[in-house]
C-alpha cells in the first residue's frame, strides 16, 4: 500500500497525508527517497502509531532505533494529539461548524503543537505532515502551514477540501486496518456518514473565521506558540 491523500504544499516544502498504511522497510525507504523527505511530523496519539509504525531510523537516533535504516537518515518526529483526549467529544461533532469547532479548541489549548509540526520546515527540510487519515490534525497544521508560506483562504480552504475525493480508499484501508489490530472495533466507526470523517469546506472556512477572530495574524499565532521571527521567516515563500 501507500501514504495516501498525499499532496504538496507551500512549494513542495511540506507533504500532506495519511500514515504509513502498509509499507514495510523497503517500501518506506523507496517511498522517502522518491519524495525527497528529509522530515516526518507524525501527530498520531502513541496507540496509533502503534498499530502503524514507521519502518524507519531517524537521525536523531543514534543506530538505535526501528528495523529499517533509511539513507540519507530521515527525522522522525513524535508530535502527537489525541482527539479523544482533548478538546471536546469527536462524538458532538454533527455540523461542519462543530468540525471547524473542535479544530480551534484544539489549537486554543495546543498551540504549541502547531509550532513543533512546522518547525522542521522552517528549518529548510522537506517535511512529511500526517496523522492518521491525514484530515483534520493533518488540515490543520497543513492550514497554518499554508497561510504562513503566504496561501489565500480560498486556496487553504481547496486543499481541505481535496480531501473529500480521497477518503472513500483511506476509510476502506483504514477499517480494514483497525478490524486486524482490534477487531471489536465496531463498523460504524468508519462510516462515511459521520461528520468527523467528512472533509466539508464550510468546516475549514469557520475553522478560518474563527482563527482570525481570535489569533489575528498568522505569524503573530506562530510566534506566540514557539516559533523565532526567523522561523516564522523561513516559512513565507
Amino acid at each position: 500500500m501507500a501514504v495516501l491523500n498525499l499532496r504538496p504544499l507551500a512549494g513542495g516544502r511540506i507533504l500532506r497525508g495519511s500514515q504509513p498504511f502498509g509499507l514495510d522497510a523497503a517500501a518506506t525507504s523507496g517511498f522517502l527517497a522518491e519524495h525527497g523527505i528529509q522530515a516526518i511530523v507524525d501527530l498520531r496519539s502513541e496507540l496509533e502509531r502503534s498499530l502503524v509504525p514507521w519502518l524507519v531510523q531517524d537521525d536523531n537516533d543514534g543506530g538505535g532505533g526501528p528495523a529499517a535504516v533509511v539513507p540519507p537518515a530521515v527525522e522522525l518526529i513524535h508530535n502527537p494529539l489525541d482527539p479523544n483526549a482533548i478538546a471536546g467529544s469527536l462524538q458532538a461533532v454533527e455540523t461542519a461548524e462543530d468540525l471547524g469547532d473542535l479544530y480551534l479548541g484544539w489549537i486554543r489549548l495546543r498551540p504549541e503543537w502547531v509550532g513543533d509540526a512546522l518547525r522542521p520546515v522552517a528549518r529548510g527540510k522537506r517535511t512529511l505532515v500526517h496523522c492518521s487519515l491525514g484530515k483534520d490534525r493533518t488540515g490543520v497544521v497543513s492550514a497554518i502551514g499554508l497561510l504562513a508560506a503566504g496561501g489565500t483562504e480560498d486556496q487553504v480552504v481547496a486543499d481541505y477540501a481535496a480531501t473529500t475525493v480521497n477518503l472513500p480508499d483511506v476509510l476502506e484501508v483504514m477499517a480494514e486496518t483497525w478490524r486486524l489490530s482490534v477487531p471489536s472495533t465496531p463498523a460504524e466507526y468508519f462510516s462515511p456518514d459521520l461528520m468527523i470523517l467528512q472533509s466539508p469546506e464550510a468546516a475549514m472556512r469557520h475553522f478560518l473565521a474563527g482563527f482570525a477572530q481570535e489569533f489575528g495574524d498568522v505569524r503573530s499565532f506562530l510566534r506566540e506558540a514557539g516559533l523565532t521571527a526567523v522561523e516564522v521567516e523561513s516559512l513565507a515563500l
